[in-house]
């Protein structure tokens, strides 16, 4: 079982408060992300569930038990650092043992777990390198490896892809997945990297400032942000955002529309009137920086190839249906 459970969880240092109030409730064996922009506290969070930090004030509970007396190593959670924490001198065979042979186990043992281990993470014909001797990936696998053989009740990453280049992150973020997946345990995973989180997740958590702004799927978190700045943070390209009339028009302070939701149409057209100032031309979609004068510059995306350029004059047509509407206080507004 791994369910671990935050009820109030603060940190401070001295008079800085770091986490201001945490509540959260993650189910076994679910995969969870927190994410959100450096300084937010995610970090700082996943440190307290892993015991590496004290708590200020408030309980974390794993699978019902409050452990915030109880030290890491005693509360069957795995870490997995950003910087691999590999020892040297060891080999691949001694790095994921290391753990369990300070444990007390029996070298049948460990050895029988350390090559099961290798196995699920295609490491067996590198058994005996050092770490030196390996790629960047295959280095964090083996970081995850050490982790496995632990058989834990949770894995905690701590941004375990950021060292590694766009390409090699793509393909580790598809093996940390199916790896989570076909284990079943309980995964809690930070990153700053928006786009990692709405990949990997079964739930994701926004942290702003110490502080949970939404807890939920991420196309809940996608389709029904809970405010201004989960609305502005998920995505990619970012939601677009304009206030004035054109918001007060839909009985709102600010109204968000997503680049993918606005309607292209040739100058002259309904929407909202602008000039390309940049055309980013990929291909397999083509992303429009519109200067829209007075709504200030805008984000359009066009599934496919467009042939629009920089100075073309273009109105943008939002989808009625996906306008975010949100208050003075950056709340969204429900219909």
């Amino acid at each position: 079982m791994g369910q671990i459970t935050l009820q109030g969880v603060q940190k401070s240092f001295g008079p800085v408060h770091i986490i201001k109030g945490a509540d959260l409730d993650i189910a076994d064996g679910s995969f969870v992300v927190f994410v959100g922009p450096s300084g937010c506290g995610k970090t700082t969070l996943l440190r307290l569930i892993a015991g590496l930090e004290d708590v200020t004030g408030g309980a974390i509970l794993i699978d019902g038990k409050n452990v915030v007396d109880t030290p890491p190593a005693k509360r069957g959670l795995s870490m997995v650092f950003q910087s691999y924490a590999l020892y040297p001198h060891m080999s691949v065979r001694g790095n994921i043992g290391f753990g369990l042979k300070m444990a007390g186990l029996r070298k049948d043992e460990i050895n029988r777990k350390v090559e099961a281990a290798a196995a699920t993470l295609n490491l067996t014909p590198y058994l005996d390198r050092k770490p030196r001797e390996l790629s960047g990936g295959q280095r964090q696998r083996v970081a995850i490896g050490r982790a496995i053989v632990r058989e834990p009740k949770g894995f905690l990453f701590d941004e375990p892809l950021s060292n590694l280049d766009a390409a090699l992150r793509v393909q580790m973020r598809i093996e940390v997945t199916r790896l989570q997946k076909q284990l079943g345990t309980t995964a809690i995973y930070v990153t700053h990297d928006q786009v990692e989180a709405m990949t990997m997740a079964d739930k994701i958590v926004v942290l702003n400032a110490g502080k949970i702004e939404q807890y939920g799927s991420p196309l809940e978190l996608y389709e029904r942000p809970a405010n201004l700045f989960v609305a502005g943070f998920i995505g990619s390209p970012k939601m677009n955002f304009v206030t004035g009339d054109s918001a007060a028009q839909r009985g709102a302070a600010t109204i968000g529309v997503r680049p993918e939701h606005l309607k292209i149409e040739r100058d002259g057209g309904g929407g909202w009137q602008g000039t390309i100032a940049v055309a980013e031309h990929l291909g397999s979609d083509t992303f429009l920086y519109v200067d829209a004068g007075p709504l200030g510059m805008l984000t359009a995306r066009y599934i496919g190839e467009l042939s629009l350029h920089a100075g073309d004059r273009v109105s943008l047509v939002p989808d009625p249906a996906r306008i975010h509407r949100f208050d003075a206080s950056d709340n969204a507004i429900r219909n």
